[in-house]
């Protein structure tokens, strides 16, 4: 067998379809540590992003056969993730709320406040979003880590896309106001 870098997500799946435990094995070890990173995103408490990551692993590798038409391994788990990460928040019961048709305005206009938080540290930007409420911290981190679209958020969090991308816009301008507060810039 190749190298685990060389091998494909198909190769390892069909080993995985074979009973072997090198497919799983190496599906989980190429995979988990972004999958990890992206519930950890929505779900603040370490113990329980980890416990969904398991679980993620368990439910795919539990039937396997449902990876035989899977085209992206990794899309398809981290949706999985990501849906399964939201579903704790509800359960947890944080409810995201739909401004419904208020016409609210969305701050759209601040794009050079987009370039100025690169005067920042790293560990001050993850702090300031680690502070927004789950709804805002849910919804920022979606559309900026995991690349959705402010339409597949609201799908996703049954909400509209219009409040979907105000949220947005509140949660990125409570961030810059944060790291404003530790005089990064004027």
């Amino acid at each position: 067998m190749r190298a685990a870098e060389q091998t494909t997500d198909q190769e390892l799946i069909a080993l995985c379809l074979e009973g072997r435990d090198a497919g799983y094995t190496g599906l989980y070890n190429r995979y988990s540590k972004k999958i990890y990173n992206s519930i950890s995103r929505i779900v603040s408490h370490t113990g329980e992003a980890e416990d969904i990551l398991q679980d993620i692993f368990c439910t795919v590798f539990s039937d396997i056969s449902k990876l035989k038409g899977v085209l992206s391994f990794e899309a398809w788990v981290r949706r999985m993730a990501i849906n399964r990460s939201i579903s704790h928040l509800r359960k947890r019961k944080i409810m995201f709320s739909d401004l419904g048709d208020m016409d609210v305005e969305d701050g759209g206009g601040n794009d050079n406040d987009d370039l100025e938080i690169f005067d920042c540290r790293v560990e001050d930007v993850k702090k300031s979003i680690e502070e927004l409420s789950s709804g805002y911290k849910t919804i920022l981190n979606l559309y900026v880590f995991e690349k959705m679209t402010h339409e597949e958020i609201a799908v996703m969090l049954g909400l509209s896309a219009s409040t979907v991308r105000t949220q947005y816009h509140r949660a990125k301008k409570r961030v810059l106001l944060s790291l404003k507060d530790k005089c990064y810039y004027e």
